[in-house]
């Protein structure tokens, strides 16, 4: 069986009910989740309600199995972002938001992993900036 991240993105539009019920159970027949140690963290950033921290903490709890980057994933980051920024025409800012998803596409290839997001722009740019999988799922 292969391995996936989920991307922030899937997590958010199933528990704000704009993905159908069966969308994670397809992700999960056809992958072992693994938990990126950024996209936790991304959720707990933005997690604003009590309800939002609870189902964050809940998700970092269950997550035996944490994938962070490697220094070598930071690095490598540091490339892709200024290049992909570059040829995009993006300001500092953008750069800046773009960075959490070149470390989620790194640390996936690293593990061979697929990242599941439901939000596709910036990781369509990283699938052949850094070829990776990437399967997008809608509502």
């Amino acid at each position: 069986m292969r391995w996936a991240i989920l991307d922030t993105s899937v997590y958010i539009n199933q528990w704000e009910g704009r993905l159908g019920p069966d969308a994670l159970l397809s992700v999960r027949r056809a992958f072992i989740v693994r938990q990126s140690s950024v996209v936790l963290s991304e959720l707990r950033r933005g997690a604003r309600s009590p309800e939002g921290r609870r189902l964050v903490d809940t998700l970092f709890r269950l997550a035996k199995v944490q994938w962070a980057p490697a220094p070598a994933d930071w690095w490598e980051a540091g490339r892709v972002v200024r290049k992909v920024g570059d040829a995009q025409g993006w300001d500092r800012h953008r750069r800046q938001a773009f960075q959490n998803d070149a470390l989620i596409a790194l640390t996936a290839r690293r593990h061979g992993a697929t990242i599941v997001t439901a939000d596709r722009s910036d990781f369509e740019l990283l699938r052949a900036e850094v070829r990776v999988g990437v399967v997008t799922i809608l509502g």
